[in-house]
């Protein structure tokens, strides 16, 4: 995972919660994770990460607060932990 992509993963757990990321630098976070990824359409991306699901409805420009929120939760539930991890 590049400084670019830790960053924007660091992003993600930052309190308090984060209205500026890009949803195109999550995707590719995601997929630096190990994360499936597939658009189901009406905007809706469904993410497949350490075996836990969940699907996203991400903005043009950012990612909502609630997004922001579903996201932590499935990064944490697949066991990945961006401090210990991925270190800035």
């Amino acid at each position: 995972m590049n400084h670019r992509h830790r960053k924007v993963l660091h992003g993600i757990f930052a309190h308090p919660l984060n209205h500026n990321l890009d949803p195109q630098a999550v995707e590719n976070v995601l997929v630096d994770l190990g994360a499936e990824i597939h658009h189901t359409g009406h905007g809706a991306t469904r993410v497949s990460l350490g075996g836990k699901q969940d699907s996203f409805h991400f903005d043009r420009h950012d990612v909502g607060t609630e997004e922001v929120v579903k996201l932590r939760r499935l990064i944490e539930a697949a066991g990945v932990d961006p401090a210990r991890d991925y270190p800035l």
